[in-house]
This record gives structure tokens, C-alpha cells and sequence, in this order.
């Protein structure tokens, strides 16, 4: 045991002895401690003008002529090609739209289970339940009344939108 505190103490003594002080002495007044001033660069000259005008008639694409939403995606209508949803699936954390997170638990609150969001914005804000009904997720607000529905897509995967038609993507 002797051996172990004599050699630890040995080796603390090695390391301390290879430290040496890295600042600089601002004592000194040798002028060959201090850094050579650097020498400034020539910068050529400026020129200024007007730019010419963008070619086109626009640099932007043009805006989609239908504001009508997805096939399917309708609240209340399930897609044709939608998977079979399990409440017990669908527990946990989701990210919605890539953007805010929903949290959906199998606590009881009225005539579905809770659930509520966190940094959405629309009628997302006012999820506080919901429930599985046939193949889609019915999404309700605190006092119960649908505001949108979602429909399963591929695993960890659900579609859908609100009542206003502001599309829902969920994943994890």
C-alpha cells in the first residue's frame, strides 16, 4: 500500500515538473519581447453604381392556383389507403408539422383520453383531448369539440388537418 502513495506522489512530482509559466512578462522592457507590429495591406478603391434591373418578370415562382386541401385530408374523412390506428399506438410524444410537439396520454377526459400541445400555433393551441375512431385520431379542444382528425399513413407516420384546414403532420 506504501508502495502505491510513493509511486502516486512520484508521479504528481514528474507532471508538476514538465509545467512550466506561459504568460507574458509585462516587466520586461527588452524591445525583443514584444510582437513586430504587422504592416497594413493596400485596399484597392471602391466602386459604386446602380444595379441593373432583374431579368424576368418575376424571380419568384408562381403561387399554386388551387387552395384547396388534400384529397382525404378533409376533418372527419379518412384517406382511402389509411392504416389501422391502436390508442395504445399512439401514447407518447409527437412532432407536429416539424415545428411543436403534442403529448397524447391514456388518462380519461371526457369522452376521449388526454392531450395537449406545446409551442403550436392555430387551433392546435386548444387541443386538450382525443380519440381513436375507426381508422383516424380525432383531435377535440378542452370542452370536447372536434377541431381536426389525422389518419395513419405509414408507421410513427399520421396525416390530416385541422377544421380550418391548416394541415397536421405527426411523427417520432
Amino acid at each position: 500500500m506504501q508502495l502505491r502513495y510513493a509511486m502516486t506522489g512520484l508521479v504528481v512530482a514528474l507532471a508538476l515538473a514538465g509545467c512550466q509559466r506561459t504568460a507574458y512578462d509585462y516587466s520586461s522592457n527588452s524591445p525583443s519581447a514584444a510582437p513586430a507590429p504587422l504592416t497594413a495591406q493596400p485596399v484597392p478603391s471602391v466602386q459604386g453604381g446602380q444595379l441593373p434591373p432583374p431579368t424576368g418578370s418575376s424571380q419568384f415562382p408562381a403561387a399554386p392556383a388551387s387552395t384547396s386541401p388534400m384529397p382525404g385530408a378533409q376533418p372527419g374523412a379518412v384517406a382511402a389507403n389509411a392504416l389501422d390506428v391502436t390508442k395504445e399506438s399512439m401514447v407518447g410524444n409527437w412532432r407536429v408539422n416539424g415545428s411543436c410537439d403534442m403529448f397524447l396520454t391514456l388518462t380519461n377526459l371526457g369522452s376521449g383520453s388526454r392531450g395537449g400541445t406545446r409551442g403550436c400555433v392555430g387551433e392546435l393551441t386548444a387541443m386538450g383531448s382525443w380519440e381513436v375512431a375507426g381508422k383516424q385520431v380525432l383531435l377535440k379542444d378542452r370542452s370536447g369539440n372536434q377541431i381536426g382528425s389525422v389518419y395513419k399513413t405509414a408507421d410513427n407516420r399520421f396525416q390530416g388537418q385541422t377544421n380550418t384546414g391548416q394541415p397536421i403532420s405527426l411523427s417520432r
